[in-house]
């Protein structure tokens, strides 16, 4: 990777890939600073691939695989990785499902062969009372993190609000309680026969194990399970870079602050103007020394808090968000200005070179420090894997960074951050909306 400004780059990861007959993706990548290993697997599913009146089967996957497979018991998968030491979860995006088990090196055996149950066998262990039993823990899931949390129907207002009804990406992650509550056993079988399969799966082992036992156990255990018969295409993902017209939406909540989600579409993750756009939200909003923070927080004392990212989504388009909190004292309609005054701000005059170089910084150190751990590496390795089926592209990205310059920052901020590519979610306390007249007004015409 070379040298760059005085520096030496960071560590290249060893990756070695293979795929089974049976289509599946497996990256490996030894490292034995400490007698742990990864085992990390994600399933090309998400709630992009869900058909209209059934969403949230992504989601109620993630919960049905812990709920036994052919010889797993109910909860006996947390079970026995709790007991050997382990630590395990799963979590679920717009385009992808993941796994994923830490464990000490001497158990990768049971590791591999647990997610290897679940895969090809986990249809005769459904039933209709598990089905029921984790429909109502999703729905409980729903009111406690969605409905009744502060500012927790964020997600699915914004997805609903930047992305045409049509689009894979327009409905809720965690499903409606009407779509829920009408999935049938067999829809469930289907789906998870549609997209739990090997062809659809990338599997990465990452840490202290031997390449060779590893290779061999994932034979033996993976070998055997069929493909499947192909998964229908998603609709058309592809949008114009920009919205076209400003948008915004009003959202009277049980909150104590108002809350402003500004949203622009974005170049999507991986394409070479997605890392401009990373720097950019970086230069706004990655930590204290970020303009939003030190403008907004410290020197005005307008926000209680500020902050911006992407979303890093792979296909149609991305999302940066900048996400800031009034202060108590703060007014709704000042919280709006002043965003739109930073806003303005970077569009007109652009950002500096010293800027570009303090965020590219920022983000190195956050990727080189998050690659020390191996269940971070073996799920950014399957995110390569999974988008592009490049998990060497893990090595790459400090140098895609480091190319990322002032020009092409604003090159970016120039075709992006104008009227037309603006999204307004704005949360506001419930009582006392109508004394703020300028709030009602803007309301009614949002």
């Amino acid at each position: 990777m070379g040298l760059h400004g005085g520096q030496f780059t960071t560590m290249r990861i060893p990756i070695e890939t293979f795929h089974l007959e049976n289509g599946l993706f497996v990256t490996l990548s030894e490292d034995h600073t400490a007698p742990i290993v990864a085992v990390n697997l994600w399933y090309h599913v998400g709630s992009a691939n869900e058909k209209l009146g059934r969403t949230g089967f992504a989601h109620l996957f993630e919960h049905m695989l812990f709920q036994g497979s052919a010889h797993v018991g109910s909860n006996e998968h947390f079970e026995l990785i709790q007991r050997a030491g382990g630590t395990l979860n799963g979590s679920t995006w717009l385009e992808r499902t993941n796994y994923f088990e830490t464990v000490p090196s001497n158990e990768l055996a049971l590791a591999l062969w647990l997610e290897a149950d679940r895969m090809g066998e986990l249809l005769p262990a459904m039933t209709q009372e598990k089905l029921d039993t984790q429909r109502d823990v999703v729905k409980n899931e729903r009111r406690w993190a969605v409905d009744n949390q502060p500012y927790g129907t964020m997600l699915e207002k914004m997805q609903e609000l930047v992305f045409p009804p049509s689009h894979p990406f327009q409905h809720s992650l965690i499903g409606s309680m009407d779509d829920l509550t009408a999935a049938s056993l067999d829809d469930v079988a289907q789906f998870f026969s549609t997209y739990y399969t090997p062809d659809n799966a990338v599997l990465s082992i990452a840490g202290d194990f031997d390449p060779a036992d590893a290779r061999r156990l994932i034979s033996e255990y993976y070998g055997p399970i069929p493909r499947g018969k192909g998964k229908p295409p998603l609709a058309p993902m592809n949008l114009p870079p920009v919205f076209g017209k400003r948008l915004r939406e009003v959202v009277h909540d049980d909150v104590s602050l108002p809350r402003l989600f500004t949203v622009f579409r974005s170049p999507v993750f991986g394409s070479e103007n997605y890392y401009a756009a990373s720097v950019t939200s970086a230069i706004l909003g990655l930590r204290k020394g970020s303009r939003l923070h030190r403008s907004l927080v410290r020197e005005r004392q307008i926000a209680a808090d500020a902050s911006a990212f992407t979303f890093d989504l792979a296909k149609g388009t991305d999302l940066l968000v900048i996400d800031v909190t009034a202060r108590p004292e703060t007014g709704v309609s000042q919280l709006e200005e002043e965003v739109e005054r930073e806003i303005d701000l970077l569009y007109r005059a652009g950002v500096t070179e010293s800027e570009v170089g303090r965020a590219i910084a920022l983000i190195e150190t956050d990727l080189v420090a998050s690659l020390q751990s191996a269940g971070e590496r073996a799920d950014r390795l399957s995110m390569f894997a999974t988008y592009f089926a490049r998990p060497e592209l893990i090595n790459e990205q400090v140098d895609r960074y480091r190319a990322v310059t002032a020009k092409r920052v604003n090159d970016l901020v120039s075709e992006r951050f104008g009227q037309d590519n603006r999204a307004s979610l704005l949360y506001v306390p419930k009582e006392g909306v109508e004394s703020d007249n300028v709030l009602a007004a803007a309301a009614s015409t949002g």
